[in-house]
């Protein structure tokens, strides 16, 4: 397993941040002073990468209206649409591309895409594109797989819908290039997703038996599936992202607006940095608390020969005297010296 792959010049890895990507998709509405203005949301917001998908309708299906061309009349979004008809609103034009990479560049991001077919591959390389996806659909496409791959960049593997032979067949198909800059994504390809239906619990285990990098690619509402997939290991979150879900758009229902994709660079962030190592025991940040740990000590001033009582000797706050277990062993004795009050019990007191 790569360590660390480089996204153009950012590591991405379980050693650094986790690396979030906003997914523009279909979310600008037809509009490119809106697709832009998510870019400029995304920066903002803190998103290391601006993600989009590069497809036409001729180049993703065909144009007929059969049933096998249309997503069943019950799917909470798109129900009944025709697929030539749902693409035809939903892809970004490739002229686009150029001005919206452009832009995301000169604020400090990646950008990517996810080709949909070799033509597909062909143009981005000619934006140079530092990275590529590969979209939950496309991972049974073993020879689009390969063709990004070859690039030699990074490739990201969408496993929604996938069983564990297609996901390995995939990934091996990746590597059998030579490329092992590879992140392989959890994902449940469902819109929205139920964080029931996510099984985050299948990261580690990803992780072990494919020997990379596990990602999420998260359709669930709000961030909480990712900042929990960032404590499971995973190292790269993707979400949607939209500038207003009251705006609508063939994915709003189950993208973040640019506050929650604040929310999600910052807690994922946060996350990550809680994990720390396997280490128990007291941390440098607690040596202050340590000082304030219970011990025995004098509570009333007492003379050489007193006795030590439950009244003269109790456990308290500050440390500095005898563990607490030691009072039942203390109890009893007497005093060496003169003690005033306020004086840690130790054994050369008594």
């Amino acid at each position: 397993m790569q360590e660390t792959i480089r996204f153009a010049s950012t590591p991405v890895g379980e050693g650094h941040p986790p690396f979030i990507v906003a997914e523009m998709s279909g979310n600008h509405n037809g509009d490119l002073d809106r697709a832009l203005d998510i870019v400029r949301a995304s920066a903002e917001a803190g998103a290391h990468a601006l993600k989009l998908q590069t497809y036409t309708a001729d180049t993703i299906t065909v144009d007929v209206d059969s049933p096998a061309f249309r997503v069943s009349s019950g799917h909470e979004l798109w129900g009944g649409r025709s697929l030539y008809e749902l693409y035809e609103e939903a892809h970004t034009p490739w002229e686009w591309h150029e001005p919206i990479f452009g832009l995301a560049r000169e604020l400090g991001m990646v950008a990517f895409s996810a080709p949909f077919d070799p033509t597909a591959v062909a143009f981005l390389e000619k934006l140079e594109v530092p990275a590529y996806k590969v979209a939950s659909s496309e991972i049974v496409d073993l020879p689009l797989i390969r063709a990004m791959a070859e690039t030699g960049k990074p490739i990201i593997i969408s496993t929604g819908m996938a069983n564990l032979s297609e996901i390995d067949r995939a990934v091996s198909t990746a590597r059998e290039t030579g490329n092992e800059d590879i992140v392989v994504l959890s994902c449940t390809a469902s819109y929205p997703a139920t964080p029931e239906g996510s099984n985050l619990r299948a990261i580690p285990q990803l992780r072990a038996l494919l020997d990379t990098q596990i990602g999420l690619s998260d359709h669930t509402l709000g961030i909480g599936a990712a900042v929990a997939a960032v404590a499971l290991g995973a190292t790269l979150i993707e979400k949607h992202v939209t500038l207003d879900r009251h705006d609508g758009g063939v994915d709003s229902e189950f993208s973040l607006d640019p506050g929650e994709l604040h929310l999600l660079v910052r807690e994922t962030n946060t996350a990550w940095r809680a994990l720390g190592t396997a280490y128990v025991g007291p941390t440098e940040g607690e040596a202050e608390g340590l000082r304030f740990r219970r011990s025995l000590y004098v509570v009333q001033d007492v003379r050489a020969g007193d006795v030590v009582t439950p009244e003269n000797v109790r456990s308290i706050r500050p440390a500095g005297g005898l563990e607490p277990a030691m009072i039942d062993v203390v109890l009893g004795r007497t005093f060496r010296s003169d003690a005033p009050k306020g004086t840690p019990l130790t054994w050369n007191l008594v």
